[in-house]
């Protein structure tokens, strides 16, 4: 994931002692419960619970209203239990709105950074009652002082602080289950909550934007007609918006900037308050319609960035504690470029993150997560650890060990590449099979050798720790990157917009423009483009993993060359849902890919080609344009662009979900990446019958299907063609 460092807090404060605050609360408060962890309402009052090793009192400040300057009331958590401080008071009801102040020692040096003067939201908050105003007073240090954040600022944040807010979880969820689609039949979608519906013509301008947008009949109908079965959504915890984003005129848009890990994002409700019951529409909605719901979850670091960051919540609460400190404890270990890193080897934070995401699983009924940075939360030392405590607690859970489990196996820490390295239950985004992809069809830097692995699974990353190919998600674009239509429209980045400099975002691309920067009029260089996005679309849907669409792709969506729009909450992210004749043709092929891979189990297996199939017949071969087997030469050699692969002669020995043996046809895949017309003298097959030409992406608009083309059939330069082997007896299909 590409985003800047948090270096928005570089002014310099100094140090003062805050007065004790007194605490007095007009109503008793009983000693309460130490779990769970934060506000539970019981249908009489509300338990507090807080986890603060450190701290030396806690206060839980009440508020009226979200345009309160003041809160009207503080009263003392009486108790303190296992470093869980805790109190119950009754009468207090859903929707109340309330803050921490968290009393104990300001000392940076040895790592605390208690503030009583600021209000904290809390870290088990699930729901925002009012959203951050940026005021220098939410800084537990003197902007501006010498000393920096060794000084101390006692000025009263609770004007602009973030406000928890009380919730009842009670909800209809109308039988909602689990769709539970599996691995080896999922399709996921890559979608931004606003980005994907704010420009939807066909929704009611209140809805577009929101969780109620994504549910809608007209999205969701989409999604369906489309093939996926899986929307996987960026973040939707509540985050905040950067302050040196604000005032440069941007924002964060992706979101991967966490305040809260159980408060759904206030801004993508049509009305903030009641963001909780919008999502769990949503996610009904979705589930209706037999897709998945998967997230993408930020547990490697939080808003608050560096030492120079504000107080808003952790830091407040415990800093020492609840973060990964450098061995100058003024300062953080820093893992994500984000500023700090949880510190996953406190057994509380563990909890946190444990006690999150069964949260969002079993009350909020998604269905999977996918984690930003993973590598770091593996880290308990400095070094990735693969047998961290982690991955344990998630493997010996009930319910996590259900769900979908997928790694961004990378973080920005030494030896943070883990592609191919994250254990058994865990799916990774694949890395290398993004770049060998789009390397093969830009030019000759990727040798058949590795294409071929990536094609066929990626055996040679997950076989060895005893995953399958569903361990492999498959993608060619993501939102951290170029879109498809601009991966083959720019050779360079294009990101002015951000107001960087043009200095964000990667300059390994891997892209082609096709023979034009941007965009054109010159026909031959768009049907050239046209042509790329058919052949990089249809690898990854033959290939056998996981497949991952980036939302907007099969529409042809264009960011205009901007390949890191983390501050671009406008058109230029926006879903456009109005391609011109082109793009429709473009999304009608999406669509038939998928109907082709959901019709066909030997593109969609459960376990690797071994070589060996059944009746004695090849599961898989790989051959030249003579028909002949691949030579080690061959395999080798960097010049070659032109490849076939035979799929499933004779059958798969596999068994479907029912526990039938899976059907399907022989498919056989002929490669041209090269900018040469090529003959494939012959397509051999052990059984008699004739190949059925199923697609040719030279072929726009898609020809009718031919019975038999003859041999030798001729490729033209960047093309990719499918056939089915049409057995003697059994007829053409349609």
């Amino acid at each position: 994931m590409a985003r800047p460092a948090n270096g928005s807090y570089n002014r310099a404060m100094t140090n003062t002692a805050a007065p004790p605050r007194p605490s007095a609360g007009p109503k008793p408060v009983a000693p309460g419960r130490p779990y769970p962890l934060g506000a539970s309402y019981d249908g009489a009052g509300v338990n507090f619970a807080l986890f603060s090793r450190n701290a030396t009192r806690v206060e839980v400040c009440l508020f009226d209203s979200p345009d309160a300057k003041k809160e009207t009331e503080c009263f003392l958590l009486p108790e303190q239990t296992d470093m869980v401080w805790h109190g119950y008071r009754r009468g207090l009801k859903p929707g109340q709105l309330y803050g921490y102040r968290v009393h104990g020692p300001y000392e940076p040096a040895a790592g605390h950074r208690f503030n009583p003067s600021k209000i904290l939201f809390d870290p088990y908050g699930k729901a925002v009652g009012r959203d951050l105003s940026w005021d220098d007073a939410l800084f537990g240090y003197r902007i501006g002082d010498p000393q920096a954040d060794l000084s101390h600022d006692p000025r009263d944040s609770a004007p602009y602080a973030v406000l928890s807010a009380v919730t009842d979880d009670v909800f209809d969820w109308r039988g909602d289950a689990h769709p539970r689609i599996p691995w080896h039949k999922t399709v996921i979608y890559e979608a931004h909550v606003k980005g994907l519906t704010k420009l939807h013509p066909g929704l009611p301008e209140a809805v577009r934007g929101t969780y109620a947008g994504v549910g809608s009949k007209p999205v969701v109908e989409h999604l369906r007609s489309l093939g996926v079965t899986s929307l996987e959504l960026l973040p939707v915890h509540h985050f905040l918006r950067d302050r040196h984003l604000l005032e440069k005129g941007l924002t964060n848009y992706w979101g991967y900037n966490t305040l809260s890990y159980f408060a759904p994002h206030g801004a993508y409700a049509v009305d903030p308050s009641n963001a909780v019951v919008e999502f769990k529409e949503m996610v009904r909605s979705l589930h209706a319609a037999g897709i998945e719901v998967i997230l993408d979850v930020v547990y490697n670091h939080t808003a608050e960035g560096s030492q120079l960051g504000p107080t808003l919540c952790l830091r407040g609460v415990d800093n020492a504690s609840y973060y990964r400190l450098a061995e100058d404890k003024r300062f953080y270990m820093d893992y994500s470029g984000c500023g700090n890193s949880l510190n996953m080897r406190e057994p509380r934070v563990l909890q946190l993150i444990m006690d999150s995401l069964r949260y969002w699983t079993t009350e909020m009924h998604v269905d999977g997560f996918r984690f930003d940075l993973a590598s770091a939360l593996a880290r308990e030392l400095f070094e990735v650890d693969h047998l961290s405590a982690f991955f344990d607690i998630i493997h010996q859970d009930p319910v996590l060990s259900r769900v979908k489990l997928i790694a961004e196996p990378w973080d920005l820490g030494e030896g943070g590449y883990q592609v191919g390295n994250f254990p058994l239950g865990w799916a990774e985004w694949n890395g290398r099979y993004r770049d060998a992809v789009r390397a093969l069809w830009k030019d000759r830097s990727t040798r058949m050798a590795e294409f071929s692995s990536r094609l066929a699974g990626s055996s040679d990353l997950y076989e060895h720790s005893g995953r399958k190919p569903c361990a492999s998600v498959n993608f060619i674009t993501a939102h951290d990157g170029f879109t498809l239509q601009d991966l083959v429209s720019y050779d360079h980045k294009h990101n002015e917009a951000n107001k960087d400099g043009d200095k964000d975002g990667t300059d390994d691309n891997k892209s082609w423009n096709c023979g034009a920067e941007g965009p054109t009029k010159d026909a031959a260089v768009l049907a050239l483009r046209e042509r790329q996005k058919r052949n990089l679309m249809a690898t990854l849907l033959l290939s056998q993993g996981v497949p991952m669409i980036l939302g907007g792709d099969e529409l042809s969506r264009t960011q205009q060359g901007n390949n890191n729009g983390y501050a671009q909450d406008s058109e230029l992210s926006w879903t456009n849902w109005a391609p011109d004749a082109a793009g429709e043709r473009f999304a009608a092929f999406v669509r038939d890919l998928l109907k082709l891979r959901a019709a066909q189990p030997v593109l969609r297996r459960r376990t690797f080609f071994t070589g060996r199939g059944l009746h004695g017949l090849k599961d898989i071969f790989w051959f030249e344009p003579s028909g002949k087997e691949m030579t080690p030469e061959a395999w080798d050699d960097p010049a070659i662009r032109t490849l076939g692969v035979r799929l499933g002669e004779g059958g798969i020995d596999e068994v479907d979900d029912e526990g039938t043996r899976a059907a399907g046809d022989t498919l056989l895949i002929l490669i041209n990446s090269g900018p040469v017309a090529v003959e494939f003298q012959e397509r051999p097959s052990e059984r008699p019958g004739a190949w059925e030409r199923v697609l040719d992406t030279a072929i726009d608009p898609p020809a009718p299907l031919s019975s038999s083309p003859q041999d030798p059939y001729r490729m033209e330069g960047r093309s990719l063609a499918v056939f089915r082997l049409a057995v003697l007896g059994e007829g053409p299909r349609a």
